[in-house]
């Protein structure tokens, strides 16, 4: 009776409402994500921070992403992926903020990486929410366009670093991560849990005679979650190695070796940043068109090719057409990864599954900065970039070659 009448209060628009608030918090988790990056410089000057210690505060965000994107997972499909969302803002929000009081290396990587388990959980909790909120024909379209909303995050950092960075420092511009805080209040009274995910849970509550498995029993026991499984982290862990040890350091890379002004290299940012929203929204409409595998392997193999085109072909005249059409390749992975694995594994193990997958592949990512900052300790960040590309060859063969698209649909339970 009670899961009947939580079910009736969905309708036909509340998806809109649940897509307008998952928009709202990627958001904010792709501009918490950008603080640092876009203070590194300010935070490594101010600490007396190596290369390799700078490289390693990018590691310990995505180690601690990793860890809460693989609880984050468990606990949707145990509690329900809207208060997951909820949490999740909570969490980081408040420790984010708590990143502008810190007064050492130490301090600050602490409290970074329990902020970004907050980071982790909610990009996978967001992600699963809408995949069981959209109808199949076109979901990739929308969880596209949710992608978007991770870019759109970049640009707001972007513009609240170039504003504030150079006038009040870096600590400023962590102080602003408390605002979501009334967000998530808001999303916790608005948005209801999606229809599949309440018809298991009650399914599971009715089957009291039967006997309750482990979720990653089921997902290891069964030979095609299995695989799944393997095959998402290898191909996760690959495009997240390239994605973020690109991501943390280009800012730097474009201020330090292409020897730019601050100001300058944030606009510069903001328009690779407009061109990935633009790569994200066309990849999604492509994926419903062409297919989910062919659509992702183009974006990740072009990326490949173009990481090394920025490095040994820049030059002051260029470097923005460059950085655009890398941009919007650099997109388009990620306007379809959320779709693409969603519907490789059903409701009962989804959460679990995508959110480890994801995020074991985000462990072995979690090295990629400081492997950048120890190249360029003896080289330059250019070469990274170069690794990086290969990263992004290699996450592009794999659901090229084994990665069958739509295997379930996750508007049933």
């Amino acid at each position: 009776m009670t899961i009947k009448n939580t079910i009736s209060t969905i309708g036909p628009n509340t998806w809109k409402v649940a897509f307008v608030f998952a928009f709202l918090a990627l958001l904010v988790d792709g501009a918490d994500l950008m603080l640092l990056s876009y203070s590194l410089n300010s935070i490594k000057a101010e600490f007396g921070l190596t290369p390799v210690e700078a490289g390693m505060l990018g590691s310990f965000t995505l180690a601690g992403m990793a860890i809460g994107g693989i609880f984050g997972g468990w606990a949707c499909d145990k509690f329900g992926r809207v208060r997951i969302v909820v949490i999740s803002i909570l969490l980081f929000s408040v420790l984010t903020c708590g990143l502008g009081f810190t007064n050492s290396f130490a301090e600050f990587g602490t409290l970074r990486f329990f902020a970004s388990l907050g980071l982790g959980s909610l990009y996978i909790a967001c992600n699963t929410l809408m995949a069981e909120y959209v109808p199949t024909k076109f979901r990739t379209t929308v969880l596209g366009t949710l992608q978007a909303g991770w870019t759109v995050g970049y640009i707001v950092a972007t513009l609240l670093a170039g504003w504030l960075i150079p006038d009040h420092g870096w600590r400023v511009l962590f102080y602003v991560a408390a605002l979501p805080i009334i967000m998530a209040v808001l999303m916790h009274y608005m948005v209801p849990e999606p229809a599949a995910w309440q018809e298991n849970r009650f399914k599971k509550v009715e089957a009291t005679t039967a006997k309750t498995e482990s979720t990653w029993k089921l997902i290891f026991q069964d030979k095609r979650n299995r695989n799944m499984f393997i095959l998402w982290a290898l191909t996760a862990g690959f495009l997240q190695f390239g994605y973020y040890g690109v991501n943390n350091w280009m800012p730097t890379y474009l201020e330090s070796e292409l020897g730019m002004k601050f100001k300058e290299m944030t606009a510069y940012m903001v328009g690779t940043y407009t061109a990935m929203i633009l790569g994200k929204i066309l990849a999604g409409y492509m994926a419903d068109k062409l297919g989910r595998r062919f659509t992702y392997a183009f974006g990740a193999i072009g990326t490949a090719i173009f990481l090394p085109l920025i490095v040994f072909y820049n030059s002051p005249e260029n470097i923005l057409y460059l950085l655009v059409i890398f941009g919007f390749l650099y997109g388009i992975p990620y306007g379809v990864n959320a779709t693409y694995m969603t519907e490789s594994f059903a409701t009962n193990v989804r959460g679990t599954a995508i959110g480890g997958a994801y995020n074991v592949g985000r462990l072995g990512a979690a090295i990629a900065p400081a492997t950048i900052g120890f190249l360029a300790s003896g080289g330059s960040i250019g070469l990274g970039f170069v690794v990086m590309g290969a990263a992004y060859f290699i996450c592009g063969v794999i659901p090229a070659l084994f990665i069958k698209e739509k295997q379930y649909d996750p508007q049933n339970s």
